[in-house]
């Protein structure tokens, strides 16, 4: 998901048509979005790098419960391992997961993001990259996922089909899943490509659970960074009204925000608690169904050589953002 300047693992991210009459017609459905609760408060954790804190310490000192860990990528081909190179069982990730279930928690896993080769250019049809992200589900019982589509996955248009369509498969094959599609906005809400892809979604009769936007990393914005992040979800809640026919609450219901705390990779960003606790009003006056952030790591603040992976750039209490997020239950 969102970009991050800095080291090796370079920008990680900043920071996931078929027949339309019967689809889009059964994809207006007016049925709240199935991500509530403790679910609609996961902020981001990468295990790969960035110093990242265990997860039961997180929890202790927060009360979170969900966390969002990333990022599950191609390995060169349409097989799915952490960073591309970890496998999904039997290492430091699956163990973290298993710590988090043990202290009352669970996950949301989160493929994709800016850096790295992405499952939905390396798999070559819908099916297949269906069975790539199955294979993601069922080595951890997943209830939730998360594609955070990035970059080049983003601007192709064949690709963007594709990855609506195996969501699609994968909705179809596991009762209840919760899905997520997380992408990057201008401060009016998505831009022509993430219009697409929501129309996309809408065309196939895809019932994703929520249209994520990354609020951050705009080229330029006016207002605070919370005021900016409220312009670009009221954007992204009339593409996605725009989209499916569904009424304002039911629109609200299928959205949500992946946010970034502290400084971000542009100069003139920075995201304050004050923002959140804007972003927070506007979850719990709308009901929106994910509030994310990029990310744990950060969520504390910079010490003497400390990088911009580890901590948040602002003068901060520790898990300041998170101890926020958390408040928002849906």
């Amino acid at each position: 998901m969102r970009r991050v300047t800095a080291v090796p693992a370079a920008a990680l991210g900043l920071v996931s048509l078929v027949a339309l009459a019967p689809a889009a017609s059964a994809a207006r459905s007016t049925a709240p979005a199935a991500a509530a609760g403790a679910m609609a408060a996961a902020p981001y954790e990468y295990l790969g790098w960035g110093s990242p804190q265990k997860p039961a310490d997180v929890m202790a000192a927060t009360g979170v419960k969900w966390f969002t860990l990333a990022f599950v990528l191609s390995d060169g081909g349409c097989n799915p391992k952490w960073d591309g190179d970890r496998a999904l069982k039997g290492g430091s990730d699956e163990t973290a997961i298993k710590a988090i279930r043990a202290k009352g928690g669970d996950v949301v896993v989160s493929v994709g993001g800016w850096s790295g080769n992405k499952l939905g250019e390396k798999c070559s049809s819908a099916s297949a990259l269906a069975g790539a992200y199955q294979k993601v589900i069922d080595a951890y019982g997943l209830k939730a996922l998360d594609i955070d589509i990035e970059d080049t996955e983003f601007t192709n248009s064949t690709v963007r089909r594709r990855v609506v369509d195996a969501l699609k498969i994968v909705k179809s094959k596991n009762a209840g899943i919760v899905t997520y599609v997380t992408m990057g906005t201008t401060p009016s809400g998505p831009d022509a490509t993430g219009k697409d892809l929501i129309k996309k979604g809408a065309a196939a009769g895809l019932a994703n659970d929520a249209w994520v936007i990354m609020p951050f990393d705009f080229g330029g914005h006016s207002g605070s960074m919370g005021q900016a992040t409220v312009g670009a979800m009221d954007g992204l809640k009339a593409a996605v009204k725009s989209a499916y026919g569904y009424d304002d609450a039911t629109a609200y219901r299928h959205i949500g925000v992946s946010s970034m705390n502290g400084k971000t990779d542009d100069a003139d960003e920075t995201v304050t608690t004050g923002d959140f606790n804007t972003i927070l009003g506007y979850a719990q006056q709308h009901h929106i169904a994910r509030f994310a952030f990029w990310a744990v790591n950060r969520d504390r603040q910079c010490g003497s050589g400390s990088d911009s992976d580890a901590c948040s750039g602002i003068t901060q209490s520790p898990y300041a953002f998170t101890k926020i997020a958390v408040k928002y239950t849906g």
